[in-house]
């Protein structure tokens, strides 16, 4: 009873949570205000401009994306950087001879980091749901399904993505690498500022190969009642990958590749 799995899964889902949110201006807020700078720039002084995307205010249009962009991120960051951290103070040594199994390590960990993109992504809703009240609008749901599904389905994805990271990685240098040159550019291709169905017949094929596009689409879908792609298709292959994912993160992690000598 006191050494039951759920307790051991709980017991380190707290320790995670309690990592970040010890820092709550830096895992929380500090990517908040960092999407409100996107939306006050592009929503407002480019959107003043540019007005309507698909029919839609161009404020509301760049919202799923920005929100996608702090889920998919910051579940990344928290997993990545929280065993990069136990493997460089050799912490880690210490998490593999406790009686927690190699699934229930997985679990609490995706599941903290999920919970932080998750976080991110509501405060985001949050602030952007104020800033257009004064305009007499608003961000609201349209298909509450895909608006729930897609973001956690996203954070469950990127969480098991940053724990692949931190076992692979050496160096916390190493880290940026995915962020840098995988996520964001995909991210800034992947339909977040415009709508892709603009796009010469070429770009808009191309553009069907980012995940991402997927991700930003569903999250629309779910948002505005609007998408470039029909989200069953997007939330069938996200589904997939999350599980694809999350069993490669416990086959390498019972492995222990790059944790044991």
């Amino acid at each position: 009873m006191t050494d039951s799995p759920t307790l051991r899964v709980a017991t380190l889902f707290q320790k995670e949570m309690r990592r970040f949110m010890k820092v709550p201006g830096q895992t929380l807020l500090g990517p908040v205000v960092s999407t409100l700078l996107y939306l006050l720039v592009f929503g407002y002084a480019l959107g003043g401009a540019l007005r309507m995307v698909a029919g839609i205010p161009y404020f509301d249009f760049i919202v799923p994306g920005l929100i996608m962009l702090g889920i998919t991120s910051n579940a990344f960051l928290n997993s990545s950087s929280s065993l990069m951290g136990m493997k460089l103070t050799g912490t880690i040594v210490d998490l593999l001879v406790t009686p927690l199994g190699y699934g229930e390590m997985v679990v609490a960990m995706v599941g903290a980091a999920a919970v932080r993109g998750l976080l991110v992504g509501a405060l985001t809703w949050l602030a952007a749901t104020a800033l257009r009240l004064p305009a007499g609008g608003g961000v609201h749901i349209v298909h509450i399904t895909y608006a729930l599904a897609f973001p956690v389905l996203a954070a469950v994805s990127f969480g098991a993505i940053g724990l692949l990271t931190g076992l692979w990685a050496e160096r916390f240098e190493q880290l940026n690498f995915v962020p840098a040159f995988i996520l964001t550019p995909l991210t800034f291709l992947g339909g977040v500022f415009y709508d892709i169905r603009a796009l010469p017949p070429l770009l808009q094929a191309l553009s069907h190969v980012n995940p991402i596009l997927y991700l930003v689409e569903g999250m629309r879908a779910g948002l505005l009642g609007t998408s470039a792609i029909d989200p069953r298709i997007g939330i069938a292959a996200l589904a997939t990958a999350a599980l694809i994912l999350v069993a490669a993160a416990l086959l390498l992690l019972r492995s222990g590749w790059k944790l044991r000598g």
